[in-house]
């Protein structure tokens, strides 16, 4: 005797053993033996064998039209055995019986179970609602695999060209789309990115990590609405001075310029002017609220995003041949470099020259410092706030830069194409703490400290730079920066990039004017306007430091680099020499030590993961210089 059963949601057969009145012992087809409730059983029968049974029966129930099935069953629930009675006009045989089982099974859009080898024929209303889904599906799953065909075959399907950036960076998982991607991935091996850029969805891996932050902090964009820049006062005091200002090449937000005058009783008045947005820029105004939500000039090589649209910034930057609103803190110097007093005011500022490094730097430096600077415009009042920044420097008893360290610049040739994409990249190196970086980062550190120290001592609340036990932090109260040496410090210089100078200003406007400050002591809005920054300003100099890494590796990829040079860090955490990028050499042999130097051949560059894979070939003898060491370490910058 066989019998046939179901176990697990699937029918089986088996060789009855004992047969007791509830229960049976059962051998399967497979050689197991097994023990069913009587109830188990769909149907007893002595031909053919257990092991012919279901694919005779498979056999059978192909030749069965399920839509004729439907028709000719009763709107009654009914057994399997009794249809198939009906459906053959005698009684079924084993085959006969299982392959109706079989088919009314297999059709759950027409059948529905009731019980064990129990059925009742689904409404032809709920039928056809049921059979337009199954049409659904079965034509989704035909649009599912011609998307992942043509991923495959390297074409972007046209339903992908408007959500590129979601599939990428926040996928939808109920999308067609997402799912003809993932199962391109499965097929593939390919990574979600690497597909999209075969199939041509992004022009360069450089698009694609631009795309992430963007996605991710502009979502709307990065285009500002129409904002019609405030006029400045009319009515501001002129400044009888000549300031000029120190940036690089690239700088458009010129927040920081000096002159210097002769005091009658000898030494200077050294002027530190910084623009002044805040006199005209209100807390809640449109310009606010688009500054309140940028927060920052974001920087990468390349290119940049600015806080502030680009015609405002033009209103109120410092630029040559412009008399700009400006707040100034005046230095009285005597002619020994001591400080003899100092007053803070808001004025109008002629602005004489916007010098920039690469034209200055080759006239002044430690070089021509030392040995005669050339006659040339600007080289007496630069050497004599070079003077005093060293004298300011050494009062704080810190340096205002690493003398050791290297400072890379990143040029992008936008209007070349590599076969990495658009772009040409240049590196440079360039010594931090020139005598322009320290000019400049004293001045700033002294204007920073000494205006953060002013509004703490009028009781004036504002947003301050902490630094305790080597960790920097933002406050709305006053502490000490250990790093930098100063009591107070709050970041008021660059309020055409920083939100937080911003702020500062509007305190220390309202403080210069004897009015009440926007911001009252205790102000949530403050600490919340405090807390937005800093976490947004930590995520853009993330992704900078993210898009510099990236440059590296277009660097070497773009000269042809198969070789180069490293300092080990680590382990067999290495830095390169050449530019600063920091990665594994998993190959390194036991006995390199820290400080080495290790020649090493590049296996492989990867932009999408932003890697790269070397194999040690060498340890190196050291330089036979002085050793300089890149730039990448993480330390307050006064810079404006």
């Amino acid at each position: 005797m066989f019998i046939l059963f179901e176990e697990d949601g699937a029918f089986k057969t088996g060789s009855v053993l004992t047969d007791n009145d509830t229960s049976l012992q059962v051998e399967t087809a497979t050689g197991k033996r097994v023990k069913l409730k009587a109830a188990n059983v769909l149907l007893r029968f002595t031909s053919p064998t257990a092991g012919e049974l279901m694919h005779a029966a498979e056999t059978e129930a192909k030749a069965m039209e399920t839509e004729f099935l439907w028709e000719m069953s009763g709107d009654d629930e009914f057994a399997f055995t009794d249809f198939a009675a009906d459906y053959y006009g005698h009684a079924p045989s084993a085959v006969e019986s299982t392959a109706v089982l079989l088919s009314l099974f297999g059709s759950p859009i027409h059948f529905h179970r009731k019980g064990r080898g129990r059925f009742r024929k689904a409404p032809p209303e709920i039928l056809q609602a049921a059979l337009a889904g199954a049409e659904k599906k079965r034509l989704q799953q035909e649009q599912i695999t011609r998307m992942k065909d043509e991923l495959l075959a390297g074409r972007l399907p046209a339903e992908f060209a408007s959500i590129v950036p979601q599939l990428l960076y926040r996928p939808d998982r109920n999308r067609l789309e997402t799912k003809a991607l993932e199962t391109a991935m499965e097929e593939s091996g390919l990574s979600t990115a690497r597909l999209l850029l075969k199939a041509g969805a992004l022009k360069s891996s450089h698009e694609l990590h631009l795309g992430r932050f963007l996605f991710e902090y502009f979502p709307e964009g990065t285009e500002f609405p129409p904002l019609a820049a405030p006029a400045l006062p009319s009515e501001l005091p002129v400044a009888n001075v000549r300031a000029f200002s120190i940036d690089d090449a690239t700088t458009t937000e010129i927040d920081d310029a000096f002159s210097l005058t002769p005091r009658a009783e000898g030494g200077w008045i050294i002027g530190i002017h910084i623009a002044a947005p805040g006199l005209v820029i209100r807390p809640g105004d449109g310009i606010d609220a688009v500054a309140r939500k940028r927060l920052s000039t974001v920087y990468m090589p390349g290119n940049k995003l600015t806080m502030l649209p680009d015609d405002v910034v033009s209103a109120y930057t410092l630029g040559e041949g412009q008399a700009r609103a400006a707040l100034s803190l005046y230095i009285e110097v005597n002619r020994d470099y001591s400080i003899a007093g100092s007053r803070s005011t808001i004025e109008c500022v002629p602005v004489a020259a916007n010098l920039r490094h690469h034209d200055i730097e080759p006239l002044f430096n430690e070089a021509s410092l030392m040995d005669g600077l050339p006659d040339a415009p600007w080289m007496n009042e630069l050497r004599v706030l070079w003077e005093f920044a060293t004298v300011l420097e050494a009062g704080r008893g810190k340096p205002s830069a690493n003398q050791n360290m290297l400072d890379f610049n990143y040029y992008v040739d936008w209007s070349r194409d590599t076969p990495d994409g658009p772009g040409y990249i240049s590196i440079d190196q360039r010594k931090r703490g020139s005598p322009l970086d320290k000019l400049v980062a004293e001045l700033m550190i002294l204007a920073n400290s000494s205006w953060g120290k002013l509004l703490h001592e009028a009781g004036i609340p504002a947003i301050y730079r902490i630094q305790a036990g080597g960790k920097v932090r933002m406050s709305t109260a006053s502490g000490p920066h250990e790093g930098l040496g100063v009591d107070s410090y709050a970041w008021s210089s660059s309020p055409l990039r920083r939100y937080v100078d911003l702020i500062n200003q509007w305190q220390l406007i309202a403080h210069l004017r004897g009015e009440e400050p926007v911001f009252a002591p205790g102000s949530a809005e403050l600490a919340t306007a405090m807390s937005d920054f800093d976490l947004t300003y930590t995520a853009y100099n993330d992704f900078q430091r993210g898009m510099e890494r990236y440059w590296c590796l277009r660097w070497l990829h773009q000269e042809g680099i198969k070789e180069t040079t490293a300092k080990v860090l680590r382990e067999n955490i290495v830095r390169l020499e050449a530019v600063p990028f920091v990665f594994k050499l998993h190959s390194q042999p036991a006995g390199v030590m820290p400080n080495d130097r290790v020649e090493f051949g590049i296996e492989r560059i990867d932009l999408i993961d932003i890697d790269l894979r070397g194999k040690y070939l060498a340890t190196l003898p050291p330089l036979t210089t002085a050793d300089e060491e890149t730039g990448g370490g993480e330390e307050e910058t006064p810079l404006a």
